[in-house]
């Protein structure tokens, strides 16, 4: 079933556009598949960025983060890197473009999410303190795809994309009720008994 993607702000989408258009506008330097890129670059499946905070207990539930949204970029029949946004005090810009195996495993979720039975509004979701980044599917209305705080409802599917931290199998849809609390078990220093000392 298709997804819902969700529009992604005029501002945003305008700011990859000149990024792509004028390499000079850019401070770093491209990646190396932009670089070697032929033909017309176009960005594509514009996903809201979000980042999880305070999964480890501190007495605070946790929280997401609206950070940025995320534009695949395509180069014929392939998609090459990826271009991120950012909210500014002056409204949403153009921050960087990125590569590696993310953007594939970005694309074989996606696809993945597209085979099921229920329709989804795709999302990015990163958990910073595993280096994990997955794909969130929301069981709700795009309306509220911007939203700068939502946290995952519990029949929400997160998806972890490739490389997933270890013994957290990638591409395998958890329910976020079930994925979130193994995570913060995960963060959870173990706890050390005393030892006693000697007479």
């Amino acid at each position: 079933m298709p997804l819902l993607v969700p529009p992604a702000p005029a501002p945003a989408l305008r700011s990859v556009l000149a990024a792509l258009g004028s390499p000079t506008a850019v401070r770093e330097a491209r990646p190396p598949a932009l670089r070697a890129a032929q033909g017309p670059l176009s960005p594509e499946f514009p996903l809201p960025f979000h980042v999880l905070d305070g999964i480890v207990p501190s007495g605070r539930p946790p929280r997401t983060r609206l950070t940025g949204w995320r534009f695949l970029i395509r180069s014929g029949d392939r998609t090459v890197a990826a271009a991120d946004t950012v909210l500014t005090a002056d409204g949403w810009a153009f921050s960087h473009f990125c590569e590696g195996p993310y953007i594939a495993s970005s694309q074989l979720a996606m696809r993945q999410a597209e085979a099921m039975t229920a329709r989804y509004q795709p999302r990015l979701l990163s958990v910073p303190e595993l280096y994990m980044l997955t794909l969130w599917l929301h069981d709700g209305p795009v309306a509220d795809a911007d939203e700068p705080e939502a946290m995952p409802l519990p029949t929400d599917l997160l998806v972890p994309l490739a490389p997933a931290p270890p013994g957290i199998a990638s591409h395998r849809p958890h329910r976020a009720a079930d994925l979130l609390p193994l995570l913060t078990h995960r963060l959870t220093p173990p706890t050390v008994p005393l030892l006693s000392q000697p007479a």
